[in-house]
């Protein structure tokens, strides 16, 4: 379980998380929603600790995030997968050496008849064919990225997925194919996944529960049909002006 506590976050004087409390059960798939600017990416790396809070807790399975060490913070980053929001690969790399640098274990790290055989059943669990280890980031395709993005992030299997944006930059049938990817993942490895995105459609289809950020805070929370249906006034105007409340659906 994941929760924030009263978080707040400013760069300079530009405050971007406001004291924000929210709770992440085990094996939901929670989704922050919000324009651009919010703080929702900003909320997203405070759980891994890439970004500590000026003020406030956040709680991983009851491991205080700010008071842990180096080595306490990397065990805890063994547990979690982060999908960047453009994929992050190394040109330099191919897709093999890109997969393989999820492994978070050192000592299956430098195995590479482990390496080789869970590379393989990472591809394939995205959904990409066996020859694309030996292809490099410049021979794929944006969508085919992502994928390679999200197998590199299960690759230590990890306990929680962070997806930042995962759909970001894509045509419709390309994240429709992520959302789908999404949904898989949740089922067959049964982990704790928090997805950042300001894409409504895609959330209502893979969200077990939304939370919606607006001027540093979490203004409301609720699984997609509460949401869809609820009388909040920042809510309706979310949905309404970004892509008209008709056109959501639930998972």
């Amino acid at each position: 379980m994941i929760q924030l506590r009263q978080i707040r976050k400013a760069f300079g004087d530009n405050v971007v998380l406001d004291g924000v409390d929210l709770t992440i059960q085990s094996g939901e798939t929670a989704v922050l929603l919000g324009p651009s600017g919010v703080g929702k990416s900003v909320l997203l790396k405070h759980i891994n600790g890439l970004l500590r809070p000026d003020a406030g807790e956040v709680w991983v399975d009851n491991l205080l995030v700010g008071q842990l060490d180096k080595r306490q913070l990397s065990q805890l980053r063994s547990r979690i997968g982060y999908v960047f929001q453009f994929g992050a690969l190394f040109d330099s790399m191919d897709v093999f050496e890109n997969v393989r640098l999820g492994i978070t274990n050192e000592d299956l790290f430098q195995d590479m008849d482990y390496c080789r055989t869970r590379i393989q059943a990472c591809l394939e669990h995205v959904n990409l064919p066996s020859d694309t280890v030996v292809k490099y980031p410049s021979d794929l395709s944006g969508g085919m990225k992502k994928r390679v993005g999200i197998a590199r992030a299960i690759a230590g299997e990890p306990d929680y997925l962070l997806y930042d944006e995962p759909t970001s930059g894509l045509d419709p049938v390309n994240a429709d194919i992520i959302d789908a990817l999404v949904e898989k993942l949740q089922d067959e490895l049964n982990v704790t996944s928090i997805l950042v995105s300001h894409d409504v459609r895609g959330s209502f289809r893979v969200a077990d529960r939304l939370a919606l950020l607006k001027d540093g805070k979490v203004v409301a929370t609720g699984t997609p049909g509460e949401l869809r249906d609820s009388d909040n006034q920042d809510v309706r105007e979310f949905l309404e002006r970004d892509f008209g409340s008709s056109t959501v659906t639930e998972r």
